[in-house]
């Protein structure tokens, strides 16, 4: 994602090597941009922000858990717990959206 490489240059953190080339620095999953000097030119992405919310309607649920588990014991697994409607699972996992 092009927008997790938009960072300060103070922000940073070297990724490569000396002399490390664009495509070898973006092999191993790194930012490359070579206009400035005197700051890495191969460098950490951003961590990607999400946000985890439990889905609301009960068909997009992905099952996180087993027949009769506990709403503690789903929470334990770090999912989502509703026991409603019937046929559908009552522990699913979050839905994740970049922020």
């Amino acid at each position: 994602a092009r927008c997790q490489c938009k960072q300060a240059l103070s922000a940073r953190r070297n990724c490569g090597y000396p002399g490390i080339s664009a495509a070898e620095c973006r092999k191993a999953g790194c930012c490359f941009n070579a206009s400035f000097s005197g700051v890495p030119w191969c460098f950490t992405p951003k961590v990607k922000r999400v946000k985890k919310t439990c889905p609301a309607e009960a068909r997009g649920r992905r099952n996180c858990g087993f027949p009769g588990i506990t709403a503690e014991q789903c929470k334990r697994r770090g999912c989502c717990f509703r026991a409603h409607p019937a046929g559908v699972p009552w522990c699913f996992y979050h839905h994740v959206t970049e922020e």
